[in-house]
């Protein structure tokens, strides 16, 4: 495995360097919002297929959009001026554009010789030099909540850094730890909030998590490997997507990124999940102490996008969640990028008495066009299980979720964007007839945040009035059917109803408000009514405590970093 990995990293330096990869939280849906805008513009272009984007990849961009405002080749408002100029500041680092390093706006302390300058204030301390860039940063936040069920306090923090070496290393670092005096996440509530819970309060209704990312890279000029761990967003959608959505905590993977030419990329990982599935015959006592084993359990995915024409991208990949259970580590065959994996699978020798390959494959659709000025559409297609015969069979369907959408941007009124999304997700899809293979991680779902047999609408309204302000007005109707399980001996795969029973269901409308003060401080507010209804197990099963019923929440804070 080490020689594996190692092997991959030596091909890499072979080719010419380009620029070091460090990778931007998806959490920080601002900048990810200005550039999907000046997309949606058709300023720039952009595959918002492959979250998290790259800090130096943001950078370019941005500079792409400055570049062409300054020759006069697009406009931009007042406030999409501001923001440009407060984003290319925030990426400073990212610039090495100039050798020659001076006192700036920022406020840097330049060393005698001219080569290298620092800054040090309560955001954090700033070094960059010709070789080497650092960036240290404090993560602090409160979050202050109250509807008729009480109130919620959530308070997070720690640190996060990240820099580059000469032109070839990217390395980032972040902790941040969570306290909050209700439970608020768990693998079968339909929230997108991400974490795990590792230790319950004094207050038996508290909670403490922990969220980690880091990982070390390698970049050359079309290519880019590196050992990270980081949440993944595959797929379009921006109430969250339906093929990788990010909601499952972080995990580590290996990466290769290429992009030879214009008109192709190429994404591809290897991760190592969380079964959650105890290994009885390798756990053991010692002394007082049983020690649990767990089953382990990988995943490989890769994906292909095609520009055939401007502002037009289609993707199509596939994945396989597999258990190595003759023992060792993972296969070496899921380390080739580049295979359909289930034909691998099925033409291997792994197969259990009832004929199923032993390994969970998956089959991934996008499309995406910008053609439109002002306009965005998008298709995504997540294929848990396919078969053509289904399609002319009214009585059978495929295990497919489908998410359907579009974003008008700046148009027919500027700083102003509505956005609409339908996702569909058919029974027993992200599910797998062994527990070690289903598509999950730690417990939590990869995949659409409301899972299997389950279908949600999705309208916003979002309006930027100045520089940093953002305001979104939301409406969303979730609903979820029965909770099918495919271990079930009843259960009916391809046959069993799509959304028979709504058990249950959210009625929500929010307000959502947020100020970015400096780069990554912000103030936040938000409203939002949500009434929940269905059969009472359900609820109770799918909602944490503090948002049951029709309930009206208030909630205001602060943050710096994420």
């Amino acid at each position: 495995m080490k020689k594996l990995f190692w092997t991959t990293l030596f091909l890499a330096v072979a080719f010419t360097v380009h620029a070091q990869v460090v990778y931007e939280n998806i959490s920080n849906t601002n900048i990810y919002g200005f550039l999907d805008e000046m997309a949606n513009e058709k300023y720039i272009e952009l595959n918002d297929m492959i979250k998290p984007y790259s800090r130096k990849m943001i950078f370019r961009k941005l500079k792409e959009v400055d570049d062409k405002y300054n020759a006069k080749e697009i406009s931009l408002n007042k406030r999409q001026r501001k923001e440009l100029m407060f984003y290319l500041d925030a990426y400073f680092l990212e610039d090495m554009s100039s050798v020659k390093f001076k006192k700036e706006k920022w406020k840097w302390a330049v060393n005698k010789k001219k080569t290298a300058s620092f800054r040090l204030n309560p955001l954090g301390f700033f070094y960059k030099g010709s070789v080497f860039q650092l960036a240290i940063q404090p993560i602090l936040g409160i979050s202050l909540g109250n509807n008729k069920n009480g109130m919620l306090k959530h308070s997070w923090g720690f640190a996060s850094m990240f820099g580059y070496i000469g032109k070839h290393f990217g390395f980032y670092g972040n902790v941040r730890d969570n306290d909050v005096n209700k439970v608020t996440i768990a693998p079968n509530y339909f929230v997108r909030d991400q974490g795990v819970i590792y230790k319950t309060t004094s207050n038996v209704n508290g909670m403490q998590f922990s969220k980690s990312r880091g990982g070390i890279t390698y970049n050359g000029k079309w290519i880019t490997v590196g050992f990270v761990k980081d949440n993944l967003e595959w797929g379009e959608g921006y109430n969250g997507t339906n093929i990788q959505s990010g909601h499952a905590p972080s995990f580590a993977h290996i990466i290769l990124q290429i992009k030879p030419v214009k008109w192709f990329e190429f994404n591809y990982y290897h991760g190592w999940l969380a079964s959650d599935v105890i290994d009885s015959t390798r756990s053991y006592w010692m002394g007082n102490s049983y020690r649990v084993v767990f089953f382990k359990k990988y995943m490989a995915a890769n994906m292909f996008t095609f520009y055939p024409v401007k502002f037009l991208n289609i993707s199509f990949g596939n994945s396989i969640v597999y258990t190595n259970e003759n023992g060792g580590g993972p296969k070496a065959v899921y380390f080739i990028p580049f295979l359909f994996f289930k034909s691998v699978d099925v033409n291997s020798s792994y197969h259990d008495q009832y004929g199923y390959a032993s390994n969970n494959n998956q089959l991934y659709l996008s499309l995406s066009s910008r053609n439109i000025k002002h306009l965005h559409m998008y298709f995504s297609l997540f294929a848990d299980d396919l078969s053509v015969s289904y399609f002319f069979d009214k009585d059978k369907y495929n295990s497919f979720s489908y998410k359907l959408g579009g974003r008008l941007s700046d148009f027919p009124f500027k700083n102003i964007s509505f956005t609409f999304e339908w996702t569909r997700t058919n029974p027993y899809v992200y599910q797998h007839h062994t527990k070690t293979q289903d598509y999950t991680s730690s417990s939590y779902n990869m995949g659409h945040y409301l899972r299997d047999n389950s279908r949600e609408f999705f309208l916003s309204l979002g309006f930027k009035p100045i520089r940093g302000l953002h305001i979104n007005l939301s409406y969303i109707l979730a609903q979820h059917g029965d909770d099918y399980e495919i271990t079930n001996p009843g259960s009916h795969p391809h046959s069993d109803p799509f959304l028979k029973n709504i058990i249950w269901q959210n009625n929500q409308l929010k307000l959502n408000a947020s100020y970015e003060i400096v780069a990554n401080t912000y103030l936040f507010f938000s409203f939002n009514y949500q009434n929940i209804t269905g059969e009472p197990s359900a609820i109770e099963k799918h909602t944490p405590a503090y948002y049951r019923g029709k309930t009206n929440t208030v909630t205001f804070g602060a943050n710096i970093g994420f």
